[in-house]
């Protein structure tokens, strides 16, 4: 997995590619953590690339969820893979979390 961190005017891009499991999610994590921290406008976290998520990986998006509303920070997901999707769906966070199919699909 690889996590980079792309800093526009108005919004912060997290780019995550590979799976996001129990062996790699900590980078994604530490990447979130890092980035929050700052209480930035807006973050978009970009998964498109992303084919599978375990526990693990909802986890981390739910700490990034809690943090970004604690620091009043706008946090958008963007993903495309059904597997990922049906996997938030099933969980119910598809509900909780602002899930876009494209970067520019997101609001600014």
């Amino acid at each position: 997995m690889e996590t980079t961190v792309e800093h526009e005017v108005q919004r912060i891009i997290v780019n995550d590619s590979g799976d996001v499991d129990l062996a790699s999610a900590d980078q994604l994590k530490e990447t979130l953590d890092e980035v929050l921290t700052g209480s930035p406008q807006h973050v978009i976290i970009d998964m498109t690339p992303v084919t599978f998520m375990d526990s693990t990986g909802l986890g981390v998006l739910v700490r990034a969820l809690k943090r970004a509303r604690e620091a009043g920070t706008r946090l958008d997901l963007v993903i495309s893979h059904e597997r990922v999707l049906k996997v938030l769906a099933i969980t119910q966070l598809d509900t909780v979390l602002s899930i876009h199919p494209s970067i520019d699909a997101v609001p600014v």
